[in-house]
């Protein structure tokens, strides 16, 4: 039985594959042309759409060959959202639906569940020069990092790099990064016990 199922998936992984081939070449053809991430963005928010399971293998299909790293047995959600093409998502990864997901690194096995913000970090817009309108001020894309094992529960807004084996709550909001084995709640969030000593903390996150 087991030996049935991965062949199925490998025909199916192969299946989409070949589907997508026609928008990878017309992606391929578009990017001389183009902003590259904004033409990124535009083609993940067509893939977004594709509902089902079918769905998430598309977007993998898709993904791998065109992001720094995506790992085939990876699950992405309906309605979840890319910005940048240096995303990395590793092996036994699943993003639940509706995520927007910046520039980050998604380390192995790493639970995301539905309506995650991960931004680009907390510098993607400055706003210092009261003169000048907030769009045109420009701002830094940092790399966001989510480490291995962790979970992040649903509605969590990411701006900081996550220590492996975390648990983020759901609606918690991260903006300094967190230590491995971290339990963080709230908003702003708070790490109120690590997982490998089981010491409550009080510090804000």
């Amino acid at each position: 039985m087991t030996d049935l199922r991965e062949v199925t998936k490998r025909a199916v992984t192969w299946l989409s594959q070949l589907f997508v081939s026609p928008l990878l070449l017309l992606f391929w053809a578009l990017k001389p042309f183009s902003r590259e991430d904004h033409l990124f963005s535009g083609f993940s928010q067509l893939f977004s759409l594709i509902p089902g399971l079918s769905g998430s293998y598309l977007r993998v299909a898709f993904y791998r060959c065109i992001m720094k790293h995506c790992a085939t047995d990876s699950v992405i959600g309906f309605g979840s959202v890319f910005s940048h093409r240096g995303t990395e998502i590793y092996s036994g990864v699943y993003i639940g639906p509706q995520c927007n997901i910046g520039l980050s690194t998604i380390e192995t096995n790493c639970l995301i569940g539905s309506g995650v913000h991960v931004l680009s970090g907390k510098g993607q817009h400055r706003f210092d020069d009261l003169q000048t309108p907030l769009r045109l001020q420009g701002g830094e894309y940092q790399q966001i990092s989510l480490g291995e094992n962790s979970w992040v529960g649903n509605g969590a807004i990411i701006m900081a790099s996550i220590g492996r084996d975390s648990i983020i709550g759901a609606g918690a909001v991260v903006t300094n990064e967190i230590p491995a084995g971290s339990i963080v709640v709230g908003n702003p969030g708070v790490v109120v016990r690590s997982r490998y000593a089981g010491e409550p903390t009080s510090s804000e996150t």
